[in-house]
């Protein structure tokens, strides 16, 4: 058998384009609890929206059984932020596969180590501590 034979096309996982979704299209998996919301986690991405807006899209997949809305894969954190700021839209990643579990297995979090190097990066190019500060919700001294 010749290797074209045994090559297969490679499936994306995701469209090409980011696409701009109303808010009130995209159906969470769970709910963010008013617990959550209270978490130091929480605070700092509610503060880096605030600051630098939306770094990483939402991820969504089309609801198969009402092609007019969108589940939400990933995101859930920043999709109640911005549904409690008043957001009316959204950048969203649109997957092709509605399997949230396989793709947050395959996210990797930051160490805090890595978190710290970036925060040293970001200090490095100019960004203002004040700045980075409000963006990670935290006290200017904590930062220097």
């Amino acid at each position: 058998m010749t290797r074209d034979k045994l090559e297969k096309p490679i499936e994306l996982a995701f469209e090409k384009e980011l696409v701009r979704i109303a808010l009130d299209r995209i159906c969470p998996l769970y709910a963010v609890q008013k617990g959550t919301k209270e978490t130091v986690k929480y605070a700092q991405v509610a503060a880096s929206i605030r600051e630098i807006g939306l770094v990483e899209p939402l991820v969504i997949a089309p609801d198969k059984s009402d092609p007019e809305n969108y589940i939400l894969l990933d995101g859930h954190l920043r999709h109640a932020i911005l549904l409690d700021r008043g957001e009316k839209d959204v950048l969203c990643q649109i997957s092709t596969d509605d399997e949230a579990f396989t793709y947050n297995k395959r996210i990797s979090r930051l160490a805090t180590i890595q978190e710290h190097k970036m925060i040293l990066m970001a200090l490095k190019r100019g960004v203002l501590e004040g700045r980075l500060a409000r963006a990670l919700n935290i006290n200017i001294k904590t930062l220097q």
